[in-house]
């Protein structure tokens, strides 16, 4: 990570100090946020976050009395509307929301909390360690000023991809959202077939954990597209390429992952309408 050069958010209010939350919070105050310009709302935050009150990050357990100029919602989506609503009276016009709350649309935060800049932000789970990737979409309210300091409070976790309809926020849900639990099932049952192949479950589990890190690594920064790094391995009546006849058959992997990638997006589409 390179140096941190600092930046200001103003007034943020941190509602939801879990995983995710305190994930972001790590991640602005290592981009050089200062932790006094934050305040975290939360009857039962993280342990992981008491060093960050040690350095200056005030904590609540309910919402602040003074206006803000961001609040970032990272509180689980069937508890939203319990916990943001005290935090109407402190927002103004131009109070920045930022949602990370999974499922809730813009118009059901409108509904919620009045008409304000919002960013409705997909971030997936390798942000806990700073290598997530987040899709955001911005409403109509939000200037370039907004924007700005929601990319660069979205950006402390891994890059950010804008997209420009909401409606996409459901696909980016089904491919980065979740695709963190598909790459997990790909070294578990990597794993499994190592063992059922004579491994010691072990080290069969170890050999898939480091390929499939590795491989992502190697993925990130290679100028080669993954297409190309495939063929790379991939010598003519080679072990890949018999593996690869079974993975890239008419009903293999591919179409496979096309058809999850599918149910994913429809029960996107769905928790967005309940």
């Amino acid at each position: 990570m390179t140096a941190a050069t600092g930046f200001s958010a103003g007034h943020l209010t941190l509602l939801g100090g879990g995983n995710m939350g305190g994930a972001m919070l790590r991640g602005w105050i290592a981009a050089g946020l200062d932790p006094a310009s934050v305040t975290v709302v939360d009857p039962r935050p993280s342990d992981a976050l008491l060093p960050l009150f040690d350095q200056g990050v005030r904590h609540r357990t309910s919402a602040p009395e003074t206006p803000q100029d961001v609040v970032v919602l990272a509180v689980k989506p069937q508890l939203l509307d319990e916990a943001a609503a005290p935090l109407a009276p402190v927002l103004v016009a131009k109070t920045l929301v930022l949602s990370v709350a999974a499922g809730r649309t813009v118009a059901s935060i409108e509904a919620l909390l009045g008409a304000h800049p919002l960013v409705r932000a997909m971030p997936n789970t390798p942000a806990l360690i700073g290598r997530g990737i987040t899709g955001a979409f911005a409403n109509a309210l939000v200037d370039e000023h907004a924007r700005s300091v929601a990319d660069r409070l979205l950006s402390a976790s891994g890059p950010v991809e804008w997209v420009s309809s909401e409606a996409e926020i459901d696909m980016v849900t089904a491919v980065s959202g979740s695709g963190p639990a598909y790459v997990f099932l790909l070294a578990e049952a990597l794993a499994e077939a190592g063992a059922a192949a004579g491994l010691d479950p072990a080290l069969a589990m170890r050999l898939a954990r480091h390929t499939v890190a590795g491989a992502g690594e190697l993925m990130l920064r290679s100028e080669d597209d993954p297409a190309q790094l495939r063929r790379n391995v991939t010598s003519p009546k080679g072990t890949t390429e018999a593996a690869l006849g079974v993975l890239m058959a008419e009903d293999g992997f591919g179409p496979l992952l096309k058809k999850a990638v599918a149910a994913a997006k429809a029960r996107a589409e769905e928790l967005s309408r309940a």
